[in-house]
């Protein structure tokens, strides 16, 4: 089994695992409850990405994000969200010549260029440290964490002082979402978001850099490359009255 297809076998199953929670869990969580509340949202923000061109994470390098989202919750405290992300970006060597990477000779004689797209499909769990689906709480409002899972499809294309070394290419990987945010209800139904949140991959590939051809000489292959978005969201909320179950003044034999 190559790598490739191991990757894809396990994305399967993951988001298999996730899917089921979106759509078992919910049914088990309304027991109880008088209203459980589901969300549709988009998103505007940033994407930023962290490797061999771009070793640390610097705010200025955002390029355009959008996203889309379903939310629902299944208690006070947790909230289950699937979303899609898709950014294109241009990475490039000269964006570090400032004085900040004055130090940094290999980004001035490599003069690597990197165009790069991402869309990612995401699954993943939030903690929310206030009861935000408390209408009652004026004004409403919660930080959360989140973690989950996230399937990443990229397409780059890199070039070496101004020769093409590797054509668009489209591969796939797993990384692992976390991050923090903010919600605030600007209504009964709409709310306000936002939020930052970084992602782990497992693959070293998304610029090229760290292939065998060039890793021993303007590569780290010790390291792993990083994602990040960042924005702002609103969504829509709908809510579903819970019918009380119902009792029997004279049970049978199987109630």
């Amino acid at each position: 089994m190559t790598l490739r297809t191991f990757i894809q076998a396990l994305l399967i199953c993951l988001f298999l695992q996730v899917g089921s929670a979106f759509f078992v869990a919910p049914a088990i969580a309304q027991i109880g409850r008088s209203v459980t509340t589901s969300e549709i949202g988009v998103g505007i923000g940033g994407a930023n990405y962290k490797g061999e061109i771009s070793p640390n994470y610097r705010f200025l390098n955002n390029q355009p994000a959008l996203t889309v989202f379903y939310r629902r919750d299944m208690s006070n405290a947790i909230t289950l969200r699937g979303g899609l992300m898709g950014s294109h970006r241009i990475v490039d060597d000269n964006t570090f010549s400032d004085e900040a990477f004055s130090d940094r000779p290999l980004h001035a004689d490599r003069q690597a260029e990197l165009r790069l797209s991402l869309l990612e499909l995401s699954g993943v769990v939030e903690y929310n440290f206030l009861d935000y689906y408390d209408r009652s709480q004026s004004p409403r409002f919660s930080p959360y964490l989140f973690v989950g899972v996230a399937g990443l499809l990229y397409n780059k294309k890199l070039t070496l002082a101004g020769n093409v070394e590797r054509e668009f290419d489209t591969d796939m990987t797993v990384a692992i979402p976390f991050g923090v945010g903010v919600k605030y209800a600007l209504s009964m139904h709409w709310n306000l978001g936002l939020e930052f949140g970084a992602r782990k991959t497992f693959t070293d590939k998304i610029d090229y850099l760290a292939s065998p051809e060039f890793s021993d000489n303007i590569a780290n292959p010790h390291d792993k490359d990083w994602y990040f978005y960042n924005g702002i969201s609103i969504s829509y909320t709908f809510y579903r009255y819970n019918c009380p179950p119902v009792y029997k003044n004279k049970p049978g034999l199987l109630d």
